[in-house]
């Protein structure tokens, strides 16, 4: 199943002590997975330009396998996610010409 996948509202910071912090053991971290779930082609996304945030269509197995996928990211606690499953073209096409067929017979 493909997902997408937006987490959003990510930490400010109040001191420059405090971005180092947080950039060193939460969201260069969170790079580094997303980085490697890209490459192992999980994952394909990026980042809006001047966004707190990430946003990626996610390939899975299931729900449970994303949201496992999901609370693994060093800052799955520190965003907020919103995570749509998405039919894929070729079903929704079938679904489509079914509905078409349906419409034609009783029209």
């Amino acid at each position: 199943m493909k997902y997408l996948v937006i987490g959003s509202e990510g930490p400010g910071f109040c001191s420059d002590e405090e971005a180092a912090d947080v950039l060193e053991n939460v969201i260069i971290p969170a790079f580094d997975e997303l980085l490697d779930l890209e490459h192992e082609g999980t994952i394909v996304g990026g980042v809006p330009v001047g966004d707190r945030g990430f946003v990626f269509i996610a390939d899975a197995e299931s729900h449970d396998d994303l949201d496992r996928m999901l609370r693994s990211l060093p800052i799955w606690g520190v965003l907020e996610w919103e995570v749509t499953p998405l039919q894929d073209f070729d079903a929704r096409n079938r679904q489509e010409r079914t509905i078409l067929k349906h419409l034609k017979a009783e029209g």
